[in-house]
């Protein structure tokens, strides 16, 4: 009996180190992103890592500022939530060592409104809330410049203000918004430029909702972010990997209605 309990007892171990060692070959890896449409298409890439031995674990954010402190940080292992032109301006201003590995989709800016059905119907000195951040500032300019509605002087770039237009027939004034907080205050202005992405959050389809739109040819396509230093980590190519596929491509295609473009495909 003693025999038998004791050999009953060495299998479990083994069983039990088996477990454990199996256990420990998964890899984690933490990727933070805002909600849509990021989180939605790394949780689509999930069963994917899994199969590959990499456990995704999503850590959503609700702003542009924290995911790449956090990243730069350690607490996250890469962040998915910018195009190329933010996160350097972040970057430098921060002083961080974040790099690019990987483009995956474009959110057109778009302009909307509660009230009006198009930009003919803008007023004199109507009020357009704009995101704060230098760059998706700069851009929202832009956008409204390629449409007409204003003229920006040459070499303003995407650090424009409203300081840089040269020519503004509606006399339209801007209002610098946390981009996150653009949505909620649509009933408080004339207009809004707001971020697909948080437009997306709010209900709103930039196909049919927005008054005018950035084209799919826009250059600022969201990245997938690592620290400088790691861009060869297996787990993280994986990852850029999963979601440049037909699966994802296929899923952007039918679930956001051009209000999400994928930057992969051919």
């Amino acid at each position: 009996m003693k025999k038998s309990l004791v050999l009953l007892l060495s299998v479990i171990l083994v069983v039990s180190l088996i477990s454990c060692k199996e256990e420990s070959s998964e890899l984690t890896i933490r990727v933070g992103a805002t909600p849509v449409p990021h989180a939605e298409l790394l949780e689509l890439v999930k069963d994917e890592l899994k199969e590959e031995g990499i456990v995704l674990e999503i850590v959503e954010f609700t702003d542009y500022v924290t995911p790449n402190i956090a990243l730069s940080d350690g607490d996250i292992d890469a962040n998915f939530f910018q195009h190329i032109p933010y996160l350097e301006e972040f970057s430098s201003e921060h002083n961080l060592e974040l790099s690019s590995i990987g483009t995956i989709h474009v959110e057109p800016l778009g302009l909307y409104s509660n009230d009006l059905k198009s930009i003919d119907e803008l007023k004199d000195q109507a009020t357009i809330a704009i995101p704060s951040d230098s760059v998706n500032g700069g851009r929202a300019l832009i956008l409204l410049e390629n449409k007409g509605l204003i003229t920006l002087k040459d070499g303003a770039g995407l650090k424009a203000t409203d300081a840089d237009i040269i020519e503004n027939p509606k006399r339209l004034i801007f209002k610098a918004v946390e981009a996150a907080q653009l949505p909620r205050i649509l009933p408080d202005v004339d207009a809004a430029i707001i971020n697909g992405n948080y437009a997306l959050e709010a209900g709103l389809s930039p196909a049919s909702d927005a008054l005018i739109l950035e084209g799919s040819e826009s250059p600022y396509a969201n990245i997938v972010v690592v620290r400088t230093g790691e861009e060869e980590n297996k787990s993280l190519v994986a990852l850029v990997k999963a979601l440049q596929s037909d699966k994802v491509k296929t899923f952007i295609d039918a679930e956001y209605g051009g209000g999400v473009v994928d930057a992969f495909g051919e």
